[in-house]
């Protein structure tokens, strides 16, 4: 057995011990040892194995994966510029505390610097976004290389969870491989390739700390940011506190619920009576909710399980592992933000229901996912909109880590792949267009079951309702703003084969999502981009005379 060989058989072994299940593929010269050990994973059912033809779609695919299953993915390219396609999933991954594991295959170190065909630097080519960089040495034939191997694998798998750090992310392990990179005849290797009889080479154990017992006191209101958890609606509910939750927080159940939250905190005096904040999760969605957490006269506690915390503003007084609620709150203090809510269901009822818009998708698309199915949605708007929907689906996945477009087909994909029954994804056009190569499946891979549906204002709606988007800037808004880009959104699904349905009214669209997902279709709904900005303007202006 080749050196080559013998290092991709042992790490792919050693991975799948380390509780990796799934893994994506990119195709590639140099990484061929390792691309070929987890086709033979694959074949003995030991993982399952998905190919991509483009790095930036299989980094985004492993990311939807860890989403719906919670374990490590590696994601394998080749040299060159394979590698730096894979920064946006891994700044993603980063910023979410997702487990992606970058397996980078290299030219030998000697052939850096020489002009050799696609070789460059790769040595932590992702700078600091990285909770571990590790070049693995050049395999050779010595005895010692298995116990390097596995030892160096448990080891970037305890750092991509996070098992003693409780800072979870991606990892990259540079793997310089030499010629032959298949398998060849030759002596059987110098020491056994097995390893240990029974579970990984080094089992990782987690460290944790005690909650931080906290009274009811000032008048408190929980901000449930992405991946906050069940966590952030137990201690809602125990201290009697409203629960700002958003859509992907995973926390957005239960009687503590404020689903106006966001213009509430805009349009009513309830907003300007809050003294204490408990922040969840990584809360990126509200303006609104960023200028209360920026208050000077109110106390903010983060609940943070991990190293890291969020606090753009600074304004945090502490930072806990968790919170042990001592009591409830007495007064009428949630009961006044519910009576707020029930009151403003109304008028966003009316805005959602009237015609097609972005509101009113996304509030038919929660509707026909259910409270318990499983929804990806994009940043920029479509998040946005589902904030205001009435049903949010618990398991709502977003990448909300940098809050970019990058990749959404892929994770949803992903997601989708992961999840036992039917996944919807909700997302914008540009988003679409942007990740549209994740439409490309080959016919040997596992196909999901995923409805997408697209909103297409044709073009950049969200800066309609910023500051770009005020009349006093329309000289050059839609060039460098709205960007237009006519483009027939049926054809491009044609060009993949993927089923594609056009819905017009409130009541197409709904059809259309009441057929069974069965395998992956798109539905469009075209909106004004026109309407983005006086709908909210007409929100605000309905709650605030309430």
């Amino acid at each position: 057995m080749n050196p080559s060989t013998a290092f991709a058989t042992v790490v792919v072994d050693e991975l799948i011990r380390n509780g990796v299940r799934e893994a994506v593929v990119a195709p590639g010269s140099r990484s061929a040892p390792l691309a070929l050990a987890f086709a033979a994973a694959d074949r003995e059912g030991r993982l399952r194995l998905h190919v991509r033809i483009d790095e930036r779609t299989a980094g985004f695919l492993a990311i939807g994966l860890i989403r719906g299953t919670g374990l490590p993915v590696p994601v394998l390219t080749t040299s060159g510029t394979a590698v730096a396609n894979l920064h946006p999933a891994v700044l993603e991954a980063s910023h979410s505390g997702l487990p992606l594991i970058v397996l980078s295959a290299d030219r030998p170190p000697a052939l850096r610097g020489s002009g050799a065909n696609q070789t460059t630097d790769q040595l932590k080519v992702f700078g600091s976004a990285v909770r571990l960089f590790h070049e693995m040495g050049t395999p050779v034939r010595e005895v010692g290389q298995v116990a390097y191997w596995r030892s160096q694998i448990a080891r970037a798998i305890a750092n991509a969870v996070g098992a003693r750090s409780a800072d979870p992310g991606p990892v990259q392990l540079n793997c310089p491989l030499s010629e032959p990179l298949v398998p060849t005849d030759g002596p059987d290797w110098p020491e056994s390739l097995a390893g240990r009889s029974t579970g990984p080479w080094t089992a990782v154990h987690a460290a944790s700390g005690p909650p931080t017992a906290i009274s009811p006191g000032p008048k408190t209101v929980v901000v449930a940011g992405d991946g906050a958890s069940q966590a952030a609606r137990l201690v809602a509910e125990a201290g009697q506190w409203p629960l700002f939750a958003e859509p992907s927080s995973r926390a957005r159940t239960g009687p503590a619920v404020i689903s106006a939250y966001r213009l509430l905190l805009q349009a009513n005096a309830l907003a300007g009576e809050i003294e204490r904040v408990l922040v969840f999760g990584h809360p990126t969605l509200s303006r609104p909710v960023s200028k209360l957490l920026a208050r000077h006269d109110l106390e903010v506690v983060v609940v943070s399980p991990t190293g890291l915390w969020p606090d753009p503003a600074r304004r945090a007084a502490s930072v806990v592992t968790g919170l042990e609620v001592t009591g409830p709150d007495t007064t009428d203090w949630l009961e006044r933000w519910q009576q707020a809510d029930q009151l403003a269901r109304p008028a966003i009822d009316k805005v959602v229901t009237d015609s097609l818009t972005g509101p009113g998708v996304a509030a038919i698309v929660g509707e026909a996912v259910g409270a318990d199915g499983m929804l990806v949605v994009a940043s920029s708007n479509p998040v946005r909109d589902l904030d205001l929907a009435p049903v949010v689906p618990i398991r709502t996945i977003a990448n909300r880590g940098l809050a970019g477009i990058d990749g959404t087909i892929s994770t949803a994909v992903g997601a989708a792949l992961a999840n036992a029954g039917p996944t919807y994804a909700l997302i914008g056009d540009l988003a679409f267009l942007h990740d549209s190569n994740g439409l490309i499946i080959g016919p040997d891979e596992a196909r999901p079951d995923l409805r997408i549906v697209v909103v297409n204002d044709n073009g950049g709606g969200i800066f309609s309702t910023l500051e770009q988007g005020d009349p006093t800037h329309a000289t050059h808004f839609e060039r460098i703003f709205g960007t237009p880009h006519n483009t027939d959104l049926g054809a491009l699904c044609a060009a993949t084969s993927t089923p594609y349905t056009l819905a017009e009214t409130p009541e197409a669209l709904r059809a259309a999502l009441t057929r069974t997902v069965a395998g992956l279709d798109v539905v469009e709904a075209r909106i004004p981009r026109t309407a983005h900005r006086p709908i909210t303007e007409a929100l605000i202006a309905a709650l605030s005379q309430q």
